[in-house]
């Protein structure tokens, strides 16, 4: 086999899912597929590039190291063909990023910049990510994080096209002195009489999906207070007893707060990363994702209840 940039793509995806079936679905292979190309890969190189375990796989010695070169093959080969300016001096073309509200941006951010440094970027808080749809679609943004939903996946032309970084539970965050404050887990209908802070409509399914799983739990919420703001101040406010909320799994709460998982998981988000296919290249496109998945795998390292949550479930509801 003649080892081709695609096959270091592979590599790159199975790395950053930590799984071959999640690495096939973001790259819309089948796993089978996906399981057989990584063999010819592996055989390629001679030897063993992951260890496989009942969660997935990680990289072996070796292979972290083959995956360091991977990088930066696509790296130089995302910047074949830019030319310096006249002055002498690198032309740096701002790639214009929009996000909703997510936790990986910081962290992508961070990580994109070392990688690419020579990438120029502008980034804008876009809320519902309907609108970021419609900003890709009209050529305003080229790159942007948005969220969907289990069974409402995000929609858009064939002008666009996008990557599940991660779908995650969602979580709930209770003051510190609320009676369930003893329970590893809470169910929603165990909040049934409690205030909720929400976010508005995204235009992608929220809080439609939260409601529906209201109704599916035998109960309209109480009272809502609509909440779109900065999370210090929405965690204050659940310390004060004033309301819950559904929050990211991987939140870190501040003290007099606790964030749960709801039994059951019957609230599912998904971040993806979306793209113009001609205002991106392949490359680039491809580092945003691994820098994304990075991202989202330090927040995990971060919070200690995600991680125990997930020791308990998360393989075996989402492979």
């Amino acid at each position: 086999m003649e080892l081709e940039l695609r096959h270091l793509r592979v590599l790159c995806a199975i790395a950053d899912a930590g799984s071959v079936g999640r690495a096939a679905s973001d790259l819309g292979y089948s796993q089978p597929a996906m399981s057989t190309q990584l063999r010819r890969i592996e055989q390629h190189f001679g030897h063993p590039l992951f260890e496989r375990n009942t969660s997935g796989v990680e990289l072996t010695r070796y292979g972290t190291e083959v995956l360091a070169q991977a990088r930066d093959v696509l790296a130089r080969a995302a910047a074949i063909g830019r030319r310096p300016a006249a002055d002498g001096t690198r032309t740096r073309r701002p790639l214009r990023l929009a996000a909703t509200n997510s936790p990986v941006l910081a962290g992508m951010l961070i990580r994109l910049r070392s990688r690419l440094p020579e990438l120029a970027l502008t980034v804008s808080s876009v809320y519902p990510s309907s609108e970021i749809v419609e900003l890709l679609e009209h050529g305003e943004v080229d790159a942007a994080i948005a969220a969907d939903y289990p069974g409402r996946e995000l929609r858009h032309s064939a002008a666009v096209t996008h990557r599940g970084i991660v779908t995650e539970p969602c979580f709930v965050a209770l003051p510190a002195g609320h009676r369930l404050r003893h329970c590893p887990e809470v169910t929603l209908a165990d909040l049934a009489d409690d205030a909720w802070f929400l976010t508005p409509d995204d235009g992608a399914g929220w809080p439609g999906v939260f409601y529906a799983a209201c109704r599916a739990a035998g109960f309209t919420p109480a009272a809502v207070h609509e909440f779109l703001g900065d999370q210090q101040q929405l965690q204050n406010m659940i310390a004060e007893g004033i309301g819950v909320s559904v929050v990211q799994a991987t939140l870190r709460p501040i003290p007099d707060v606790l964030v749960k998982p709801l039994a059951g998981t019957p609230l599912w988000c998904r971040y993806v990363l979306a793209w113009r296919r001609e205002g991106v290249a392949d490359e680039v496109a491809e580092t945003l994702f691994s820098c994304a998945a990075a991202a989202y795998r330090a927040l995990i390292a971060q919070s200690p209840h995600f991680r125990t949550w997930a020791s308990r479930t998360w393989s075996v509801t989402r492979p």
